[in-house]
């Protein structure tokens, strides 16, 4: 792109190319690190969704205590201990795969991943020409990649860790860490040929961090948002820092799994993570004190289709 030579012409092409710019600034920011290239920074995770504005409520129906499909469940306790059971279980599984022709060994139950932006707005309003250009965008900046159940970090169960743990400890993410207190709602469901669905919908997080609350002990959270930003050198903000200008809200997301009964195998799952972004006061170039709200939509889906296996890494099956 040419370089403006001055301020008075700077100001005369300020059009829709220049407002585009600035939303790409937003979905840049956040369209980076959910593709997870960085390593999120050792921050405390803030779990008070007030702080937001956002009140933090179910969205799936009540739990009600009783036997489905064999199994008893009285309390959430026991719909969490059954849960992390069959979790943990589903992946010590392991199938035979080829990757781009090589042998593989990975978890039987792969899902697939996908990121869509469900609202997006710049200073509060909505813009039909930038509507358009956010699905080229986002696809550039994210490509979905085969992952077993979540939370994970890889397909392989032998790369399933995160090395960012609390004080720098490795994460392993072959078990399940969730706990009764993270959360907000579930339930279950008896489907009546020997297998039953349960539904959870963990509380409400800001800035979640990867297993260290109620959100990253669930979903494949996006990690440390502000870290990543910070380093991003044509970034500015007309007051602030990073810090004070994006806040990240990760509220109202469910997950749903089908379980055997007999086997403890999940036949189908999908989880479904929402995130809503604030972007506030940033300056990127001419652009100057610009704000962007951003509704996130993140979804891994178990089974994986053999389409997605194969055209997103070059995987099948056997």
């Amino acid at each position: 792109m040419a370089k403006v030579k001055s301020k008075a012409k700077a100001k005369s092409k300020l059009s829709t190319v220049n407002k585009i710019l600035a939303i790409i600034l937003a979905i840049a920011l956040i369209g980076t690190v959910v593709y997870i290239a960085v390593s999120p920074a050792k921050v405390a995770p803030k779990e008070e969704s007030a702080a937001q504005g956002a009140e933090d409520v179910a969205v799936i129906d009540e739990f009600k205590p009783g036997t489905y499909g064999g199994v008893d469940f009285q309390s959430v306790d026991d719909v969490v201990k059954y849960y992390v059971e069959v979790f943990n279980y589903n992946k010590t599984l392991t199938a035979p795969y080829k990757e781009n022709g090589e042998s593989k060994t990975f978890y039987k139950l792969l899902g697939d991943e996908n990121l869509e932006i469900k609202s997006l707005l710049v200073d509060g309003k909505e813009n039909a020409t930038i509507n358009k250009l956010v699905p080229s965008i986002m696809g550039s900046l994210f490509s979905g990649a085969p992952k077993g159940l979540p939370p994970a970090a890889n397909r392989d169960p032998q790369y399933d860790d995160r090395d960012d743990g609390p004080n720098g400890s490795k994460l392993s993410q072959r078990e399940s860490h969730l706990t009764a207190d993270d959360i907000l709602a579930c339930n279950v469901k008896d489907n009546g040929d020997g297998t039953i669905t349960i539904t959870i919908q963990p509380k409400g997080v800001e800035l979640s961090q990867a297993d260290q609350d109620a959100q990253g002990r669930f979903f494949n959270v996006l990690g440390d948002i502000t870290g990543t930003v910070s380093q991003i050198s044509v970034l500015s903000f007309a007051e602030g820092d990073a810090n004070s200008n994006i806040k990240v809200l990760y509220q109202g997301g469910t997950g749903e799994v089908t379980v055997d009964t007999k086997t403890k195998e999940v036949t189908k799952a999908n989880y479904v993570m929402k995130v809503h972004i604030d972007v506030t006061h940033a300056n990127v170039t001419i652009i100057k004190d610009k704000s962007a709200t951003l509704d996130l939509e993140y979804t891994n889906t178990f089974p994986a289709s053999d389409e997605f296996l194969k055209t997103s890494k070059g995987v099948t099956r056997g």
